[in-house]
């Protein structure tokens, strides 16, 4: 009995050289009308991210941020393989999979502000790929060494096609000195497979540890999309957001300021891409990680 061979249209965590490759699909997967105006779309398309002011009131960044610190300190919580400690340090980084122990942040990750400008881009049904909490305290939150998300979500949970996008919403102002969000725009539009291939449990290491060996483009892949494309650091007042495409190439520098940089973060995927066997991984990431179950991202 013949068995069909999946075509992987975006092949990485390779033995030998990297060639980067022209991305296959689209950033922009419809043009049905939503929440974004066309002239937010287009520059969403051209640079891969876009900058959303005033997603939230003041009152409700005070009420995620008093949910954020309960969160932390929840020793049940904190035993648990959904929080992620500093590499140096017993502060929390990330909590992950908050739909599951938040109302109120489930709440917020299925409500219509923002599903429906996910419908609106992905073209389709959504659902919450990922969801976390980032803390980045002050005087040691680690660095996020340069990635793009979509490839560890297709080596390592089985994402096909980059039709996904992250929602980074600000419970803190993001000041050029405590470690904002950098990009390189453009650089969605190209696809850098990296070298090596996976090792096994990967993410124990790869979530904790400021330089991750493996998932990551080389320096030297790094430093032509630098100069072709630029860096820009995402700063801004607490309550606004960015939503930036799975195949964008960004990082984050270190805190060393007194004033941490934390956000929600929520990725949400077509239902179309569902995830299927990892690409380049003997096995998928854990369900907290990577969202297997997903009738819909909306509430019922």
């Amino acid at each position: 009995m013949s068995t069909t061979v999946r075509p992987d249209l975006y092949p990485t965590r390779i033995i030998g050289e990297s060639v980067p490759q022209p991305r296959v699909d689209p950033t922009v997967w419809g043009n049905s009308p939503g929440p974004l105006s066309s002239e937010q779309l287009n520059r969403y398309e051209s640079g891969g991210y876009l900058v959303l002011d005033d997603l939230l009131s003041g009152q409700e960044v005070e009420t995620y941020l008093a949910e954020l610190q309960r969160l932390g300190e929840d020793p049940v919580l904190r035993a648990s393989e959904r929080v992620i400690l500093e590499p140096e340090s017993d502060q929390v980084r990330s909590v992950f999979e908050v739909e599951k122990v938040s109302e109120l942040f489930a709440d917020l990750l299925r409500s219509p502000r923002l599903t429906d400008i996910a419908r609106q881009v992905l073209d389709s049904e959504v659902y919450i790929h990922q969801s976390r909490v980032n803390y980045k305290p002050g005087f040691g939150g680690a660095p996020f060494h340069w990635h793009s998300d979509f490839e560890t979500w297709h080596s390592e949970d089985g994402m096909r096609r980059p039709r996904a996008f992250s929602v980074s919403i600000s419970l803190t102002e993001n000041h050029p000195f405590n470690g904002p969000l950098m990009v390189m725009p453009g650089t969605h539009k190209t696809f850098v497979p990296t070298v090596g291939e996976t090792p096994e449990d990967y993410h124990v290491e790869s979530l904790r540890v400021a330089s991750p060996s493996v998932g990551s483009p080389s320096q030297q892949h790094l430093t032509h999309m630098a100069q072709k494309h630029g860096i820009e650091q995402i700063t801004g007042p607490a309550g606004s957001a960015v939503m930036f495409d799975s195949n964008l190439l960004h990082g984050s520098n270190g805190n060393l300021s007194p004033f941490a940089r934390s956000n929600i973060f929520i990725v949400y995927n077509s239902v179309e891409n569902a995830l299927e066997a990892p690409f380049a991984a003997l096995k998928p990431r854990p369900q907290h990680l990577s969202n297997r179950e997903f009738p819909s991202a909306e509430a019922e």
